[in-house]
């Protein structure tokens, strides 16, 4: 079984553990902190670069023809970013100088995105940027530095500031010291996405204390006080979208730990929307499904994927560009409405 810590809180999304979970795509899309994780992962090839950046001038199109356009052009995925043209122009046909000249909802804005540095978590940053936020990237390890700049730069493209942020969130006072370090580089917090997580793949009866608390620390504690920093510092109209994991609404072998210790997540979740929603704040979780990333396939056989896969009506696992749309949309103002919600984004794997 294996283990990973990585940058999206997924079942589809982000971890910070080294198994992979056949069901959801946290574990898949995430960032892993852990040396066990087996390093950093190469740099995104060109095509896989194009996409994402077609992705996140697509999702700026919320602001110029609305949110459906939006969702249409970020939808657009890989094989419409591959075919872009070096000069960037998006899935929709707009260029991604041409997306800075327009009015974007997010422009002057600061989101905090943890587990940034690859996967889903780079998704949610790129996009954000995309819409005119200015994004603190967090990462768990120095020894990923190098990814966590490829994803700033990709912020960067879209005309933005990008800043990164190295530290084990499992500490509070990193997770402070997150906070402090975003309001010195840009003067505000008004979006936090709280992405990373720990994933680890076991039989409930073999889990040492050792690894519950690695998993209870980045999946329960780190998100908790994220939360609370959130709660004390984000500006009036802010957006806190916490990433989940389709196992909150599935019953699967091996994922005690880390759904068990994602389950607190809903409740936080509510009862923040509650405490400071007369701020306009919303709180919100984004559950993904299993996630079509690099992370996903290197702790999968062909037989869980095809089983993954097959638990879909569309036969198929998400894709990177299926889920930041959904977030990309909950930071915006259009999303004010909505709050203290889960959203499931997984092609009815699970539903509730």
């Amino acid at each position: 079984m294996s283990n990973h810590v990585n940058s999206d809180a997924h079942h589809g999304g982000a971890n910070q553990g080294n198994d992979a979970a056949p069901i959801d795509a946290g574990p898949i899309d995430a960032e892993s902190t852990d040396a066990s994780a087996g390093g950093a992962t190469p740099s995104i090839d060109s095509g896989r670069r194009r996409a994402l950046m077609s992705l996140g001038a697509g999702v700026a199109a919320v602001a110029a023809a609305g949110c459906t356009g939006a969702y249409a052009a970020a939808g657009a995925g890989p094989k419409a970013g591959a075919a872009t043209s070096a000069a960037g122009t998006s899935a929709t046909g707009t260029s991604i100088a041409g997306s800075q000249g327009r009015h974007r909802s997010l422009s002057g804005k600061t989101a905090i995105v943890t587990g940034a540095r690859n996967n889903l978590g780079r998704g949610f940053a790129v996009a954000l940027a995309g819409l005119g936020a200015n994004v603190l990237v967090h990462q768990h390890r120095a020894a990923t530095r190098a990814q966590a700049e490829e994803t700033a730069n990709m912020c960067r493209e879209h005309g933005v500031k990008a800043e990164i942020y190295t530290a084990d969130l499992s500490r509070v006072a990193n997770v402070r010291k997150m906070y402090d370090e975003a309001f010195a580089a840009f003067g505000r917090v008004d979006i936090v996405v709280n992405n990373a997580g720990r994933i680890k793949k076991l039989p409930l009866a073999e889990i040492s204390e050792e690894e519950f608390d690695r998993c209870n620390g980045i999946n329960n504690k780190a998100m908790f006080f994220s939360m609370q920093e959130a709660a004390k510092r984000i500006g009036d109209g802010g957006r806190i979208i916490n990433i989940g994991t389709s196992l909150l609404n599935a019953t699967t072998s091996f994922y005690s730990v880390y759904a068990g210790t994602k389950a607190p997540m809903e409740e936080y979740t509510r009862m923040l929307a509650r405490e400071i929603g007369h701020r306009d704040i919303t709180v919100n979780v984004v559950a993904p499904g299993p996630v079509d990333t690099p992370f996903f396939h290197g702790q999968e056989t062909p037989q869980s994927v095809n089983y993954i896969q097959n638990a879909t009506p569309a036969k198929r696992l998400g894709k990177v560009s299926d889920i930041v749309p959904m977030v990309a949309f909950l930071a915006t103002p259009e999303a004010r409405w909505i709050t203290g919600q889960t959203v499931w984004v997984n092609d009815g794997y699970s539903t509730r």
